[in-house]
């Protein structure tokens, strides 16, 4: 059995995950069965998908006519057999024990389908373990969603000892069905790749709290806006419930060993009920202010022992096989909202001075889990990064980490890919566009180029705020953050090749600025554009108080950076800031295709097209003389006769730039 065989998908468990994944298979086309232990549980995840999927219409995300077609084909069930009866893939999502999920395994055995495959929700339990109280351990692996589900973009689909890779092939099929994103866990270990980097590092900053040598303001100051995580380690503890973690601690601790002692300062909050915001007091007070967390109080030291003990937890996965750094960067962003993956930060703190870290804690309090990897240890003696270079965050300037550079044909294709954080744009970001569209630029092959953003949530939803900040809010700093956008934007303008955006979900902000900088845009009907910066205090600082005018005049341009209001496709397309607003699943298709017409175009006319257009903007008399010059230079090229001679013939020209 393969993917293109699974039709009917159980669920078992109807809590906040079990409800999740059952919506996302519906989503996807699947009959889904949701089962659950009672009528009232089973009715209580039932009636959360309807409200989502009502949500999701509300939000124009879906039609309604789509949302009452994938409520239709959940099914709510308690009796067993009844909800196996005919399932290709069953998914066990009840709550994380392994006692419990054991016994549901008992069960499924007697009704499940002869080829049915198993996956497990859990979030760190053995998979191995879990597969061998059934009777099919090869076609059992871990299918570990994200909460919410439907929001969460990662997949983890862990292997077990017994896992076979037809297996787990299917599985992470199905998973990009479901329209997720799976990276395997190539060995079963405790945590698999997200929860062994998190746990560990929320377990740390507890211990750095409880030896006295920060606050919980230091700590969390120094993860939110030093390191440039999205919440403070205790933030998130208390947002994910301290007892979560805790548990997990436990696990890997009787599994893994001392490295993973949970510290007393959780178990004294497990053992008081103080388990975080839905307690309503974790290690902040949610009934007397919440979470207020100082942007000013991070520490170096605590910066590095937070890092170390991150760096530590990748080696260990990449030198036992379980995954190598790419994936736990991409698991851990999109699963985490990481801007960047903890192997990539570690690289560019130095693994040098991380294991110096570790080995100054190790001396200083015997801890087991200060032990520097193997692994660790000798890339950093070899003067080496989790990503090769030279351990310092340096590495080939024309590998991108935050984009793709893709070739089809004559077309150029520039990806944006930090799905995780909605394509926002960071300054890496903004440094790896201008060294793709110099590379293309200069590539004669290359006729013309399509930017879109990758996945259907947003084109870019942005700038990456929160990246920025962590950076400091210096004004320097931020004056020539603003010219490096305006540069890098403007070399897209100034490209001799026509370039298109191709438009699909939020195009917001530093995203809209940098669209305006395209020749055509192309728009999916259920994008959103705008300049929300009024609403920050802000005014948009890449181009777009000058850039956007051109396009839909002045009084527009001041509408819409006024009001900071979020425009349809369709209304922009109105003000001719968008050329052509297709159905969402055309938009992709009609891009590219837009992007390899142009591509087909002369390009020598092309260019002084560009040139004299944009010369003329400001002064038109100096546009016409570009205008005249080229008008006469193309008068002598090839590419002219070959457009006189197609047009005489009634051909297509084939234009060669000559």
């Amino acid at each position: 059995m393969d993917a293109s065989d699974v039709e009917t998908v159980a669920v078992l468990g109807a809590g906040n995950m079990g409800h999740g994944i059952a919506e996302v298979a519906a989503l996807a086309g699947y009959e889904v069965r949701m089962r659950d232990i009672n009528d009232e549980f089973v009715q209580d995840g039932y009636d959360q998908i309807e409200w989502s999927l009502g949500k999701l219409a509300e939000k124009d995300q879906l039609s309604e006519g789509d949302a009452q077609a994938a409520l239709d084909r959940v099914t709510p069930l308690v009796d067993m057999a009844e909800t196996l009866e005919g399932a290709d893939l069953v998914i066990e999502a009840v709550p994380e024990k392994m006692d419990i999920k054991k016994d549901v395994y008992d069960d499924v055995v007697k009704h499940a389908a002869a080829d049915a495959v198993f996956a497990s929700n859990t979030s760190s339990l053995s998979i191995t373990e879990l597969s061998e109280v059934t009777d099919r351990p090869e076609r059992f692996c871990g299918m570990h969603f994200f909460n919410p589900p439907v929001r969460m973009q990662l997949v983890e689909v862990i292997s077990g000892e017994h896992t076979d890779d037809g297996t787990l092939e299917l599985v992470e099929d199905v998973a990009e069905e479901m329209g997720k994103t799976p990276v395997r866990v190539r060995k079963d270990s405790p945590g698999f790749i997200v929860n062994r980097v998190l746990v560990p590092l929320m377990n740390e900053a507890a211990w750095i709290v409880h030896g006295g040598d920060a606050t919980v303001a230091e700590v969390d100051s120094t993860a939110k806006f030093d390191v440039g995580l999205p919440m403070g380690s205790f933030e998130l503890a208390d947002q994910v419930g301290i007892d979560v973690g805790y548990h997990v601690l436990e696990y890997m601790h009787d599994v893994l060993g001392d490295a993973y002692e949970p510290c007393p300062l959780l178990a004294e909050k497990v053992q008081n009920d103080e388990l975080g915001k839905k307690t309503g007091e974790g290690f902040y007070d949610y009934e007397d202010g919440g979470v207020d967390i100082p942007n000013d109080a991070g520490r170096e030291d605590v910066t590095h022992r937070l890092l170390a003990v991150m760096a530590n937890e990748v080696a260990g996965l990449i030198g036992n096989d379980v995954a190598d750094a790419d994936a736990i960067d991409r698991a851990v962003m999109l699963g985490a909202g990481f801007p960047d993956g903890p192997a990539k930060m570690a690289d560019a703190a130095g693994l040098d001075t991380l294991v110096e870290t570790l080995d100054d804690l190790h001396e200083e309090t015997g801890a087991a889990r200060y032990e520097a990897a193997d692994y660790l240890r000798e890339l950093a003696e070899a003067g080496e990064g989790f990503h090769g270079g030279n351990g310092d965050g340096e590495s080939d300037p024309t590998e991108f980490d935050t984009i793709r550079l893709e070739r089809d044909g004559n077309v150029g294709r520039i990806v944006l890919d930090r799905p995780h954080r909605m394509n926002t744009v960071s300054a890496e970001m903004l440094e790896d566009l201008s060294v793709a569209i110099d590379l293309l630029d200069a590539d004669e092959e290359v006729r013309s180029v399509l930017v879109t953003g990758e996945g259907e949530r947003a084109f870019s939803a942005g700038a990456d705020v929160q990246s920025m900040a962590a950076g400091g809010a210096d004004p320097i700093g931020a004056v020539e953050l603003s010219r490096l956008g305006q540069s890098t934007f403007g070399k897209f303008e100034l490209a001799d090749v026509p370039v298109v955006a191709g438009i699909d979900g939020y195009c917001l902000g530093g995203g809209m600025e940098f669209a305006t900088c395209a020749d055509m845009r192309v728009a999916s009907e259920r994008s959103e554009l705008g300049q929300p910066e009024h609403n920050l205090g802000l005014l948009p600082g890449w181009g777009g108080t000058q850039r956007l005018s051109n396009i839909v005049g002045e009084g527009r341009a001041k509408e819409i950076i006024f009001t900071a209001d979020r425009y349809e496709a369709g209304e922009l397309a109105e003000y001719g800031f968008i050329n052509e607003v297709v159905p969402n699943e055309r938009l992709e298709e009609r891009a590219l295709e837009l992007a390899r017409d142009l591509a087909a175009g002369p390009p020598i006319a092309q260019r002084y097209t560009k040139r004299a257009m944009l010369r003329g903007r400001h002064d038109t008399d100096a546009g016409l003389e570009i205008e005249a010059q080229a008008f006469g230079h193309l008068m002598g090229t090839d590419d002219l006769m070959e457009g006189v001679t197609a047009f005489m013939s009634d051909e297509e020209p084939e234009f060669e730039g000559k």
